[in-house]
């Protein structure tokens, strides 16, 4: 999967995940920002257009819902976040980010365990 999305567009498909198929309107009610209908519903059709979304209709409303499992749209951005920024290094990100982040003991320790599950795992490979 090679889609790369804009934050207006991460915003929506946000909205999408959270809530399940919506239509613009309850999208709109869903956005932390202030956007005009026919923005929410132009960024409605770009996601359709990159097979994001898909829409069904209902009456004069369309019901769009999400297409993408937002895991590996996750997974996606990391991998071309770190090709492009951190030369492909996983651990040049990963000390990036610990170093921009006061991070608690809880959250260090669940880096930490998710460290050492995949060492263990590399292991018995």
């Amino acid at each position: 999967m090679k889609i790369s999305l804009g934050s207006r567009e991460s915003e929506v498909m946000d909205v999408l995940w959270r809530r399940g198929p919506s239509t613009v309107n309850e999208v709109l009610s869903g956005l932390r920002a202030k956007l005009a209908y026919t923005t929410v519903l132009t960024i409605l059709q770009n996601l359709e257009s990159k097979k994001c979304v898909r829409h069904s209709v209902e009456g004069r409303a369309h019901r769009y819902e999400a297409i993408v499992d937002q895991a590996a749209l996750r997974r996606t951005a990391v991998r071309q976040l770190t090709k492009r920024l951190f030369r492909g290094s996983a651990d040049l990100l990963l000390a990036q980010l610990v170093d921009d982040h006061k991070l608690s003991k809880d959250q260090l320790q669940r880096i930490q365990a998710i460290l050492n599950e995949n060492a263990d795992s590399k292991r018995k490979t």
